[in-house]
């Protein structure tokens, strides 16, 4: 479901990706590793729209998403790709429910559909009773699976995940990954996941190493 061919990107005279080529299958659950500076967040970022490549294209679900104007390229990204950060990126002035119906918001669906749909996936991410709070209320480990809610709002096909258990204790990283596979299994999604948690990666359907810009 997933195409990024000969992805080349650099910052002014440092190159962080050198070709880079990967294929990820619907349903998968593929980890990216390596040391800080690889390139692992650079591709991500890539492959979720938020950045170009100097050189390459990505292909998502027959797609080639860099073909598209800035509007159409928003509009995919909304509907198409939920993100999961290390630091939740939850915005403190509004509750649980509100987070995770943003993207519902603005993707344009009926207000009390999409709020129905962020309780349900509060509740199957077991934070329903938080709904009403707001982040500086819940803990590191309840605002990362509000922050989970908010990526499957809109039911994407692909959710890439960006070091997502690395502000989380062992106990609340372990059950993190365990609800990624309980939700893959549930809804079909498709996960990428940057990490340097060695267990995530050991139990991921398939791993792939970085190193200096390039896949080994």
């Amino acid at each position: 479901m997933l195409q990024a061919n000969t992805i080349f990107k650099a910052y002014g005279e440092l190159e962080i990706l050198k070709g880079v080529s990967i294929s990820v299958n619907k349903g998968e659950i593929v980890s990216i590793v390596g040391a800080s500076g690889a390139g692992k967040s650079t591709l991500l970022h890539i492959i979720g729209t938020l950045d170009k490549p100097d050189r390459g294209t990505v292909i998502i679900e027959g797609k080639d998403i860099f073909s598209m104007n800035e509007r159409q390229l928003s509009d995919f990204r909304n509907k198409h790709i939920g993100f999961v950060f290390q630091f939740h990126h939850l915005l403190p002035e509004f509750t649980a429910l509100e987070n995770v119906a943003i993207p519902g918001y603005i993707s344009g669906q009926d207000r009390k559909a999409v709020e129905k749909r962020a309780l349900e996936l509060l509740d199957i991410l077991g934070v329903a009773h938080r709904a009403q709070h707001k982040p500086s209320a819940m803990s590191g480990g309840e605002q990362q699976r509000v922050s989970v809610a908010r990526a499957l709002i809109n039911n994407p096909t692909l959710i890439l995940a960006d070091e997502p258990s690395g502000n989380l204790d062992s106990e609340n990283a372990t059950a993190l990954h365990q609800l990624f596979f309980d939700l893959r299994d549930q809804m079909q999604q498709t996960f990428i996941i940057v990490t340097h948690n060695e267990e995530l990666a050991r139990i991921s359907d398939r791993t792939i190493h970085m190193r200096d810009g390039f896949i080994y």
